[in-house]
């Protein structure tokens, strides 16, 4: 694929993913995976996004970590 045509779709679905997510954290729904995935394609075209996506995983992980201890508090 072509470097042009391949940073125009990467860059429009990469941005509404991430536009997605974004509304998505205000509303029911599947913010946890658009966002990470919107970041990771305009992570690969542009460095800018790079900063957000590690935030977006630090987040993610210690989301995670606090569900698996509150799941071993009440699970028998």
């Amino acid at each position: 694929m072509h470097k042009p045509v391949r940073k125009t779709l990467l860059t429009l679905i990469g941005g509404l993913l991430t536009l997605t997510g974004l509304i998505l954290l205000l509303m029911p729904g599947p913010a946890w995976l658009l966002l990470p995935l919107g970041l990771t394609l305009l992570a690969m075209e542009y460095p800018w996004a790079r900063p957000y996506l590690a935030r977006s995983q630090k987040a993610m992980t210690a989301g995670l970590n606090w569900l698996d201890k509150l799941w071993r508090r009440i699970s028998f």
